[in-house]
This record gives structure tokens, sequence and C-alpha cells, in this order.
């Protein structure tokens, strides 16, 4: 017992640290497998941080048969243990090419289609941990169909691996870079004028 304890212990203060040493993304591409009681998927999933704690994400999906979707969410995130072990949550919206069940209650058959044109609201809610360069997630992820599915809800559990692209440091840096330039460009333009009056 005392050495599951100790063990135990040094996980976290393992995760803890190496989580708040590490470096903070701006970009993160990686892949990410999606499992749900229809299918099993593997896909790929991009993050731009936009704001703080706002991320944009695009994930891109496919079991490589008769499912492929394409989800743009706009995720929220807050610190659990530290600011790199953190939970997000959020939502956005859906497209897809998709197959369908409906259960007919009075033949008790099944009527399967496929190749359906879908469009739907994703919402997600998940954990991610950064080490180093990499973001691992795992996320559950739903999905309401608005047009050309007849399921109206399906969910999906997912575990992402990214590598970091652009650490949020840099990605800051080059804001700053950017604005100075651009406060800069604007006070030269302020009194174009006055250089005609300046003496030679």
């Amino acid at each position: 017992m005392k050495n599951r304890i100790v063990l135990l212990s040094f996980f976290i203060f393992l995760v803890t640290s190496q989580a708040s040493f590490s470096q903070r993304y701006g970009t993160a591409v990686g892949i990410r497998l999606g499992n749900s009681d229809l299918n099993r998927t593997f896909g790929l999933t991009v993050q731009q941080r936009i704001l703080d704690r706002v991320t944009l994400e695009g994930i891109l999906q496919s079991d490589f048969n008769r499912n492929t979707t394409l989800s743009f969410l706009a995720e929220r995130h807050r610190p659990l243990i530290s600011k790199r072990f953190n939970y997000y949550y959020g939502g956005g919206i859906a497209f897809g090419n998709e197959e369908s069940f409906v259960k007919n209650e009075e033949t008790k058959l099944i009527d399967h289609t496929y190749g359906n044109s879908t469009i739907g609201i994703d919402l997600i809610a998940g954990v991610e941990l950064t080490v180093a360069n990499a973001v691992i997630s795992l996320d559950y992820k739903p999905n309401i169909n608005l047009a050309g599915r007849s399921e109206f809800y399906r969910g999906q559990v997912g575990i992402s691996a990214r590598t970091v692209l652009v650490k949020s440091k840099e990605q800051k840096r080059k804001q700053r870079q950017r604005q100075k330039a651009k406060k800069s460009s604007q006070r030269k333009s302020v009194n174009p004028f006055s250089e005609l009056f300046k003496k030679k």
C-alpha cells in the first residue's frame, strides 16, 4: 500500500513538473483516433490558439469506408493541475458523407442507407496534457444531426496526439512585432503634409 502511494505521488509530481515547465503551444498538428458504436475512425487534427485560453480546431476523420466528416470547433481551455494539464469544452459545425440506420418498429427491419451528405453541430469536452513538444488529449465529441442523416444524435470518444509546430511564446513574440510595426507605420503616416514645410 505504501509503495502505491509513493508511486502515485511520484507520478503526480512528474506530470505537474513536466507540465509546468513545458512550453505553451500556439499551433499543434497531429492524428486523432475515434471510436463510436458505429465505427472506428482515423483522422487529422489541427489546433490554433487565437486567444489566451481559446483555440480553433479542425478535425478531418474517416473510417475509409462510408463515413467521412470534417469538423470546425472553437474550444475554451481551463487549467486542472497546472496550465499544461487542462480540460476544455466547445462546439462548432460538422460536414460529412455518412451512412445511416433507421429501425422500423412495425416491420422490425433496419433501413440502411449510405452516401448521405450531412451537416450537423459538434460539441466537444476533454482533457489534455502538454509535455515538451507533444499534446495528448482524450475527448468526447457528440454530433447533433441537422440534415442528411436519420439518427439525430451520435457520440464519439477520441484520443489525439499532436506535435507543437509553433510555441505560444513564439506566437506572442511575432504578434508583438506585428503590432509594433503597425504602430510605427501609423505614426509615420499621421502628418503626411508636415514634410512639405520642413526647411531643407
